[in-house]
């Protein structure tokens, strides 16, 4: 999921690190990574592997920037590096928050909810102004937890991390989304475009009931590593820009200089470093 936006970035070398599957062997990583030419794939996971990238080693080599979710390892070892190596942020636990009237289908309200919660951790909240979809969505839950093969977990998040939430203003709940600034937002709503004015924090929007965050997970682009933890508040999703920078380059012509030099060698002064204010004063003289 990352690997296309640094390529349309132009990014010259890309490393790969993947964890082993228990059968020792990452099949379907491997598989990506052949259909996009990556040559740089390396069978290692976990803190080690996110060291491995940021200093290099005999065999993995070193990277300028390290992007990607991981468990909360992963991600204290990328707070560790923070500065050694470019990082795209802390990415994780997962986390869906929806917003929703009484036009809400509480049967796909309720789907989404269970797709983060077996993440384990995952955490699911709905907000909304109508009670009866409320209690709707709670008894679809029940009866869809119980197909799920990773039940146990889902119900752990269920009860730990999730709630439901129910105010008449959806106002008032769209400033609660924003204040929790999610990594998934999704919109079952009737008036879409005047919720999606006002929510101004979210890390993807999933606008509609045929909008599941599973599209987003697979195939809806750029890519599925989203800020999380309210810290869409300040950051935004991996994309193309994650992988481009921007220089500033200054030229001045000797009457441009002239132009500006008593602005420069004012504010130089005014910080007592007339070595700054010397360097143009220099140039005046010449």
């Amino acid at each position: 999921m990352l690997a296309v936006p640094a390529q349309v970035a132009g990014v010259r070398r890309i490393v790969v690190c993947t964890p082993p599957s228990k059968y020792g062997r990452s099949d379907l990583v491997l598989a990506a990574c052949h259909e996009l030419k990556l040559e740089h794939v390396y069978r290692a996971g976990g803190a080690a592997a996110v060291a491995a990238m940021a200093f290099g080693t005999s065999t993995i080599p070193r990277v300028d920037k390290i992007v990607g979710p991981g468990n909360l390892y992963v991600q204290l070892a990328k707070r560790a590096l923070c500065g050694a190596v470019g990082i795209d942020g802390f990415l994780g636990p997962s986390e869906i928050l929806t917003l929703a009237d009484d036009t809400g289908v509480p049967a796909f309200i309720a789907s989404d909810l269970i797709a983060q919660a077996e993440h384990d951790p995952g955490s699911c909240f709905l907000l909304t102004t109508s009670a009866s979809l409320a209690a709707a969505v709670s008894r679809e839950i029940d009866v869809q937890v119980q197909a799920r093969t990773r039940a146990d977990a889902i119900d752990k998040a269920l009860v730990n991390h999730s709630a439901i939430i129910i105010d008449p203003s959806m106002d008032v709940l769209v400033e609660l989304a924003n204040r929790f600034a999610a990594e998934h937002v999704n919109l079952q709503v009737k008036d879409t475009a005047a919720v999606l004015k006002k929510l101004t924090h979210a890390g993807a929007v999933f606008v509609g009931p045929y909008s599941p965050v599973a599209a987003g997970d697979y195939v809806a682009g750029p890519s599925h590593c989203l800020p999380t933890n309210t810290t869409a508040r300040f950051s935004s999703g991996v994309s193309v820009y994650e992988f481009l920078k921007r220089s500033s380059v200054v030229k001045y012509d000797p009457d441009g200089l002239s132009a500006d030099a008593a602005a420069i060698v004012s504010l130089a002064n005014a910080e007592h470093l007339d070595g700054h204010a010397a360097s143009v004063e220099v140039r005046a003289r010449a």
